[in-house]
C-alpha cells in the first residue's frame, strides 16, 4: 500500500486511533489501536496482524477497560 485509497497522498506515520466496531448490534470501542495515518487527509489503516488482533480482541473474552455513553445520529 503506497498511497492513501481516499486522497492518494503518499506520505503517512505512525499514530494510535480509536475505532468503533458495531458486533451484533453490540458497539465496541477499541482504543490505541496502532496504525498508518495519512499526513494529507488523516485516514487510517491497519496492517494484517492488527486487525487480526482487533478481531480476536471483538470477537473474545476480553473485559472493557472502561464504559462510555454513546449518542447515536441517523444520517437523514
Amino acid at each position: 500500500m503506497n498511497n492513501c485509497d481516499v486522497c492518494g497522498n503518499a506520505t503517512f506515520r505512525r499514530k494510535q486511533v480509536e475505532e468503533v466496531f458495531n458486533i451484533e448490534d453490540h458497539l465496541v470501542m477499541v482504543e490505541g489501536v496502532p496504525a498508518r495515518g495519512c499526513d494529507r487527509c488523516g485516514d487510517a489503516t491497519f496492517d494484517r496482524q492488527t486487525t487480526e488482533s482487533i478481531r480476536r480482541m471483538v470477537h473474545g473474552v476480553n473485559r472493557p477497560t472502561r464504559h462510555v455513553n454513546m449518542d447515536v445520529l441517523a444520517f437523514a
